[in-house]
C-alpha cells in the first residue's frame, strides 16, 4: 500500500518521495517491519494460543528436558506468516508476478500446515493430516508454480553468453537483447552453467520445448515436497529450523538481488532475470519474521512453530529457489534439511531389512531425525551402528552447531557461482 502511495508522490517535491523506487530501501523496511511485528504481535499471539490451550503434545523419547516442553504453545507459524504478509502488502509491489506467487505459496502452505496442526489438537495426539494429503498439497503447489512460470509473460530470463573482445582478448559476458521464456536453471561447478531442461526431451522433436517445461514441473514438485518435509523434520529442537532457515534465506535473497541486476549477473556470469529483484523484498520480510520468531523460539522455547510454520518455511525456500532458477543448488544449500530427511529414510529401511533378515530390527542412528541422534548418549542400550558421540550433547549446542554448518553450506553454495 505504501509502495503505491509513494508512487503517486514521486513527481512531488516531498523529500524522500522516491525512496520506494529503491529495492534496498524497501527490503530494509520489509525486514524491520517483519521483525517488529513478530516480536510485538508475537507476544499477543502466544498469549492467545495459551488461552485456547493449544499446546504441544510430546512423546516421551527419553531425551533430557523433553517432557518439560509438554504444553508449550504450538501453531506459532502463524507469527511468521503474519509477519511476512503485512510488510509485503505495505512495501511490496503487488503487481509483480514474483511477489504474487510468493504470497500465494505462503498462504497455500500456511493453510496446509494449519490444518495438520488443527487435527493434532482436535484428536489430542501426534496424528494430524494424512501424509498423502500433505503430498497432494505440495504437488499441487508445484504444478501451479511451474504452470505460472510457463504461461506468465512476465517471467522471463536472459541467458549469459561468453564472448571474446577482439581488442583486449578478454572474455566478456553479454546477454541477448530480447527476453526469453525457457525452462533454464543454474548448475554448479560448470563454466557455462546454464542448463535447459529442454535438453532432456530433445527426443520429442517439435514438442521438446513443452517437454522441457514438464520436466521442470517435475523438478518443482520434487523440490517443494522434499524441502517442505525436510524443514518439517528439522523442526525438533528449540530454534533449529528457524535459525537454519534464516541462513538459507539470506543466501537466497543475495542470489535474487544479484540475478535481478544485469551488472552483477554479468560479473558472476549467471543468467539475468528481469523483475526478480522484487523477490528480495519478500525474502527480507521472511528473514525478519524468522529472526523475530527466534525471539520466542530460542532455547528454552516459549512457542513452537508447528507444521503451520515448518511446512511453510520449507515450501517458501523451494518456490523462491525455483523463481530465481537456483533449484539445483537446493541440495547443497539445504543439505541440513535433506540430511534430516535421509536419516529417517535410512533408519526405517535398515530397520525393516535387518528385521526381515535376522528377526531383530537394528538401527543406523541412535534416534532420528538426525538432530535427536546427538541428544542420546552412546551405548545406552540402543542397538545402533553409530554410537558416537558417546556423551549426549546439550540441545543449545546442537542447534548452534547446525547453524554454523548452515553458514558453511551457504558459503560453499556462493563459491559454486565462481568456481568453475
Amino acid at each position: 500500500m505504501l509502495y503505491y502511495l509513494f508512487q503517486l508522490l514521486q513527481d512531488s517535491d516531498i523529500p524522500g518521495a522516491r525512496l520506494m523506487t529503491y529495492i534496498s530501501f524497501r527490503a530494509g523496511m520489509a525486514l524491520l517491519l517483519a521483525l517488529f511485528i513478530a516480536i510485538f504481535a508475537g507476544r499477543r499471539i502466544i498469549d492467545s494460543l495459551q488461552k485456547m490451550q493449544i499446546g504441544e503434545i510430546i512423546r516421551n523419547l527419553g531425551l533430557e528436558g523433553q517432557m518439560r516442553k509438554q504444553g508449550t504453545p504450538t501453531m506459532g507459524g502463524i507469527i511468521i506468516i503474519v509477519s511476512v504478509l503485512l510488510p509485503c502488502l505495505l512495501v511490496g509491489n503487488l503487481g509483480s508476478i514474483y511477489m504474487t506467487l510468493m504470497l500465494f505459496a505462503t498462504l497455500w502452505l500456511g493453510v496446509l500446515g494449519f490444518m495438520d496442526d488443527y487435527l493434532k489438537m482436535k484428536r489430542h495426539n501426534k496424528d494430524g493430516m494424512s501424509g498423502k494429503f500433505k503430498i497432494i498439497g505440495q504437488v499441487g503447489l508445484g504444478i501451479i508454480v511451474a504452470a505460472t512460470m510457463y504461461t506468465s509473460p512476465n517471467i522471463v530470463m536472459r541467458s549469459n553468453i561468453d564472448t571474446v573482445n577482439v581488442a583486449t582478448h578478454e572474455t566478456e559476458v553479454v546477454y541477448s537483447d530480447a527476453n526469453t521464456k525457457a525452462p533454464q536453471t543454474t548448475i554448479p561447478f560448470v563454466k557455462n552453467n546454464n542448463f535447459d531442461y529442454k535438453w532432456l526431451t530433445e527426443w520429442m522433436g517439435d514438442y521438446a520445448a513443452a517437454g522441457g517445461w514438464i520436466a521442470f514441473g517435475l523438478v518443482a514438485i520434487l523440490a517443494i515436497s522434499a524441502t517442505s518435509n525436510g524443514a518439517n523434520l528439522t523442526d525438533g529442537l528449540d530454534g533449529l529450523c528457524a535459525g537454519t532457515s534464516a541462513v538459507i534465506c539470506l543466501a537466497l535473497a543475495i542470489m535474487a538481488y544479484l540475478g535481478g541486476s544485469v551488472i552483477y549477473s554479468s560479473y558472476l556470469n549467471i543468467m539475468y532475470i528481469p523483475g526478480s529483484e522484487e523477490l528480495v523484498v519478500f525474502m527480507a520480510a521472511f528473514i525478519g519474521a524468522l529472526i523475530g520468531f527466534l525471539w520466542y523460539n530460542a532455547f528454552p522455547a516459549q512457542v513452537f512453530m508447528g507444521d503451520t510454520g515448518s511446512l511453510t518455511i520449507g515450501g517458501i525456500i523451494a518456490v523462491f529457489a525455483l523463481l530465481i532458477r537456483k533449484e539445483l543448488l537446493i541440495p547443497l544449500l539445504c543439505a541440513i534439511f535433506f540430511a534430516e530427511d535421509l536419516s529417517v529414510m535410512l533408519q526405517v529401511a535398515y530397520f525393516k531389512f535387518t528385521k526381515k533378515a535376522t528377526g531383530t530390527g537394528r538401527r543406523i542412528f541412535k534416534m532420528t531425525p538426525l538432530h535427536h541422534h546427538y541428544q542420546k548418549a552412546g551405548n545406552s542400550g540402543i542397538d545402533a551402528l553409530i554410537q558416537r558421540p558417546i556423551a549426549a550433547i546439550p540441545e543449545p549446542k546442537i542447534v548452534v552447531r547446525f547453524w554454523i554448518i548452515g553458514i558453511f553450506l551457504a558459503a560453499i553454495t556462493f563459491a559454486t557461482l565462481k568456481i568453475r
